[in-house]
Formats: structure tokens, C-alpha cells, sequence
């Protein structure tokens, strides 16, 4: 459904999420994510240009999120390293097609169910999920 880059992207930003307290170096979120350090640089530059994490560099440098966890959703992490495409027009590029027929226009709504669902879930709904699952980030 998402890419692993948007995965990867998420599990950094939940952990940064996690940790608001001090910032994270990158080797720190690659351990404790469990995402390839080389990989995860790149996907921290994008999340930068993004306006969603600032780096900070020095002996106390690392990550940390540009605004609090309430305020940064799911889509505005994944839109920033690997978009969700809607289906707009016929992906077969038929002429014949000038609106979406009635499959396309089936998997078009279901991107649009997940869009207002990333969209109305923050990062602290995810820390706030009082399930029994383990937490995402490895402990310090």
C-alpha cells in the first residue's frame, strides 16, 4: 500500500515523536527504527526540504521535529518522501475514456479513504494508541 521509503520515513518520525526531548543522531533512528543508515539519510533530507524535521550539527546535534507530534499528520510524512497517486484519468490513456470508469473510479475512492485517514492521524495518535503492541522505536 505505501512504499518502503514512506514506511522507513514513518518509523523515523515516530520515534523522533517519541523522543521530543532531545534531539536523535542519525545512527540513533537507523538503530532504533531498524532502517539502513545510508537509506535513512536520504529520507531525512526529504523530510527536512519538507519543513518536517530540522538536523542540528555538534556534539548534541541530531533530529528533531520542526512542531509538536499533535500537529505533523501520517499524509504530511508519506507526501514528503513518496506521494500517494490518485487515479485521475484512464491509466490504459484511452481517448475513449474521459472519466474515470467504473473500476478506476472504485480504486480512486479507496486512495481517497486512506488519504482521509493518514490525514486525520497524527503522530501523537499513533504514540497516544494505547494497544498492546510493543513500541515501534527499540529503547535506548
Amino acid at each position: 500500500m505505501i512504499s518502503h521509503t514512506a514506511e522507513y520515513a514513518l518509523r523515523a518520525m515516530v520515534c523522533l515523536a517519541d523522543h521530543v526531548h532531545a534531539p536523535l543522531t542519525s545512527q540513533q533512528l537507523a538503530d532504533r527504527t531498524r532502517v539502513p543508515l545510508g537509506y535513512l539519510a536520504k529520507i531525512m533530507q526529504q523530510l527536512g526540504r519538507a519543513d518536517l524535521v530540522v538536523g542540528q550539527r555538534g556534539p548534541n546535534g541530531g533530529f528533531s521535529l520542526t512542531r509538536p507530534p499533535a500537529e505533523i499528520s501520517i499524509l504530511q510524512v508519506v507526501a514528503a518522501v513518496d506521494p500517494i497517486r490518485r487515479v485521475t484519468h484512464c491509466p490504459l490513456g484511452l481517448a475513449t475514456h474521459t472519466s474515470l470508469c467504473p473500476l478506476h473510479r472504485s480504486l480512486d475512492d479507496a486512495v481517497a479513504h486512506i488519504e482521509n485517514a493518514f490525514s486525520t492521524t497524527s503522530l501523537a495518535d499513533l504514540l497516544d494508541d494505547t494497544g498492546n503492541a510493543t513500541p515501534l522505536c527499540e529503547p535506548a
